[in-house]
């Protein structure tokens, strides 16, 4: 009779019931995909421990549950079982076609895992609505397969669900966690809200600035009823907390159990924090991971990678100890046979040997030396510290010109045979003979594919044989290059040796590999990540020209640095992307290129004078803009003029203007279409490779010296007509020493 009666109920409320909630399902799915179609999406919010909130959060979990019901069968056990993988994509692919929200890593992982909750509770509603009776005890007949969930769920599916479901262990684990359910020591009052949603209302409702809540104080309002009392039990657990927390660090919270756990005595369980709510991991709430005890494997990788490192330390200490051993007996060698280095050139016109110091120090080729007063390269004066000489024979056929040839557009030497240049005078050398074939192939190795290891070990071997050289020539005592050997106490590239030892230990040795570097909206008016690749890296270690990712990792450490809690230097210099506003999107997308500088623009309050490493295509200079007093300080290390750079100019000219108009500033007639540019005599370049370096040591110079406006002759402090290489190796120290203390290289 009772059974007649369960069906009569099933025949008429039930089935009402469940028509009204399939409609409302899929009227739920309708909505969002007929928003959707409509290029409508539902925007959502996160809080700073990276959990959903906001008006459209519910939306969300619901949508998430229909959507686990239509792509993951019930049969599946393991949320973490890899053949889910192309369901959770689906998932997650939906998701993000009517929600705003970003594809990244920590927002997909958020996603799944509450997909993964709503698939567990899928499963629990259905044990308990069909295979359960009201004592929550299993039935032992067949239950019907539910018509109303068809959509959802095969018969098949049914079926070999009912099995799982009747296994007499998963019974044990149902019972076992049914009766830890059913009596919490300190239950939890907010119904579906949960913690996330809670902190949120309880922000709101108080009006406070802070962005998050500690957990004990969520833990104690998750469990205050609807008529406001707390328990004195709660009241106990909060006080001792409020007591814990003035004695235990933030660090010995992390790093054992968390002021609650202590509390309450009860263990803390990994990947998660108690009073927070799903989605709250220690990472986010400590913005750094818990540290864990590594396993045996791990313990094992890492010793055998500190042992790599201790003998590579122990091969390059070798190395330097073999280089000023064999400069040491070459200088010796070289006072003996009485050869030392010409500082005076013999007038008139000497055959001559042509070396370069960058990348490596190598003669290059041969020619002949004018000496001559008054003389002129292509009617010009020649550089301070040059001479002119014509070009023979060439050795290195990838050798540049330490000037390029603005006349002839030459940048190469092999392209300057027969004709003449200016090269330093430090790197020529007086030779009666010019040997008319080069040196074999085999006798170096190609820059671009050595190592700083190899270098020094090519360098050395080289030394020794050099002086060789000079015991079997002792009679004839021709002048050799000694200059090229490094002296005890010179210079030694110890951030760029430890930062290549890194890279070879690390991922970052294979092509493609990359670093990620957070760039604070402070330094270009906008949050951003710049990319590091293995690429960048070589550039430094070969001294090869810049990409903008360095130019801008090396703004990045200026402003750490430098700025960073430094409120006159921070507000007086700011940065331009050189991403955002370059040769190719001015030409492209002036338009965009106009809008962010003079956002950049308004941005100042006082006199600012804003930083901007321009990248022409194949050049890097540094403009200096001062828009209020609409002053442009061009700062370009190969002596070129702004007119040489029409688009950039007019960008510039036309950004001032638009920002003169927007704060709504008077000027003078005479000066309303004159913005002032100013060419600052800066150091010059000697090589078509070094005007990344240059841009980054100006950078450098204008923030220390802290003036807004540039001396046309330049600083008096950093006044010189060239850098040397090592004022340049300095920059590249200063960068590889970046790159080692934030971590972004590690093994």
């Amino acid at each position: 009779m009772a059974s007649d009666q369960e069906n009569s109920q099933d025949a008429n409320a039930p089935d009402d019931t469940s028509e009204k909630e399939i409609t409302r399902g899929i009227t739920i799915m309708k909505s969002i995909i007929r928003d959707r179609d409509k290029a409508v999406t539902y925007n959502v919010n996160w809080n700073a421990d990276n959990q959903l909130i906001g008006s459209n959060a519910a939306k969300l979990a619901s949508y998430i549950g229909t959507l686990v019901r239509m792509h993951i069968p019930i049969t599946a056990t393991r949320w973490s079982n890899k053949e889910l993988g192309s369901a959770k994509d689906k998932i997650w692919t939906e998701i993000l076609r009517s929600f705003n929200i970003e594809d990244t890593t920590i927002r997909k992982k958020y996603i799944l895992q509450l997909a993964g909750k709503r698939h567990r509770g899928w499963r629990t509603f259905l044990t308990n609505k069909y295979l359960k009776d009201k004592e929550k005890k299993f039935v032992e007949y067949d239950p019907e397969y539910p018509v109303k969930y068809a959509i959802f769920i095969t018969e098949e599916e049914w079926v070999a669900f009912v099995d799982q479901r009747r296994d007499e262990n998963f019974k044990k684990v149902s019972a076992t966690n049914r009766e830890r359910a059913s009596n919490p020591t300190y239950a939890y009052k907010k119904g579906r809200l949960g913690y996330a949603r809670l902190e949120e209302k309880i922000l709101d409702e108080t009006k406070s600035d802070a962005t998050s809540l500690p957990p004990h104080v969520l833990w104690k309002e998750a469990r205050v009823g609807k008529d406001g009392t707390v328990r004195d039990d709660v009241q106990h657990i909060y006080d001792e907390c409020e007591t814990l927390s003035q004695s235990i660090s933030t660090a010995e919270d992390q790093e054992n159990r968390s002021v609650l756990s202590r509390a309450l005595n009860v263990p803390e369980y990994p990947g998660r924090v108690r009073g927070k709510g799903h989605g709250c991991t220690p990472t986010s709430l400590y913005k750094n991971p818990r540290r864990r005890n590594p396993s045996n494997q791990e313990v094992m990788e890492t010793l055998q990678a500190l042992q790599a490192q201790v003998l590579q330390l122990q091969k390059d200490n070798e190395r330097y100890r073999c280089m000023e051993k064999c400069s040491s007996q070459l200088k010796e060698t070289s006072e003996k046979a009485s050869i030392n280095c010409q500082n005076k050139f013999p007038e008139g016109i000497s055959s001559c040997q042509l070396y370069l110091s960058s990348p490596t120090y190598r003669l290059v080729g041969k020619g002949k030396v004018h000496n001559t007063s008054g003389d002129l390269l292509h009617h010009r004066p020649l550089p301070d510290g040059h001479l002119k000489v014509s070009v023979d024979v060439v050795l290195d056929k990838d050798a540049l010109l330490p000037i390029p040839d603005i006349v002839s557009e030459t940048t190469l030497l092999r392209d300057a045979i027969g004709s003449f240049v200016a090269w330093p005078l430090d790197l020529i050398f007086i030779d009666d003979e010019t040997p008319t074939k080069p040196a074999s192939k085999d006798n170096g190795i190609l820059r671009h594919n050595e190592s700083v290891a190899s270098q020094k070990e090519v360098f050395a071997q080289g030394s020794q044989q050099l002086s060789q050289k000079i015991g079997s020539r002792q009679k004839n005592k021709r002048d050799l290059p000694v200059t090229s050997l490094p002296k005890k106490g010179a210079f030694v590239p110890r951030y760029q040796i430890s930062l290549e030892t890194l890279v070879d230990s690390s991922d970052m040795a294979t092509a493609g590999a990359i670093r990620l570097l957070d760039m604070e909206e402070d330094i270009f008016g906008y949050s951003c990540t710049e990319t590091i690749g293995k690429e960048d890296l070589e550039h430094i270690f070969r001294h090869q020209e810049l990409g903008v990712g360095v130019i801008h990792t090396y703004i990045r450490f200026l402003y750490d640095n430098f700025m960073r809690g430094n409120d006159q230097l921070s507000n007086r210099f700011r940065f331009v992307s050189s991403s955002l506003v370059n040769k190719a999107l001015i030409c492209r997308e002036p338009d965009s290129c106009r809008e962010y500088l003079v956002k950049r623009f308004m941005a100042s309050s006082t006199n600012n004078l804003y930083l901007w490493p321009y990248n022409s295509g194949c050049h890097w200079l540094l403009l200096a803009i001062d828009p209020l007093k609409e002053v442009v300080y061009f700062l370009n290390s190969i002596d070129g003029e702004w007119t040489n750079y029409p688009d950039m100019k007019q960008l510039v000219d036309t950004s001032i203007k638009v920002f003169r108009s927007q704060r709504q500033a008077r000027v003078p007639r005479t000066k309303s279409s004159n913005i002032t540019w100013i060419k600052v005599q800066c150091p010059l370049q000697r090589n078509g490779i070094d005007c990344g370096y240059f841009v980054m040591r100006f950078m450098r110079e204008i923030i220390n010296m802290n003036q807004i406006e540039i001396p046309i002759t330049y600083f008096d402090e950093y006044k010189c007509a060239h850098y040397t290489r090592l004022q340049l190796e300095q920059i590249k120290e200063e960068l590889c020493q970046y790159f080692i203390e934030k971590r972004l290289i590690s093994i």
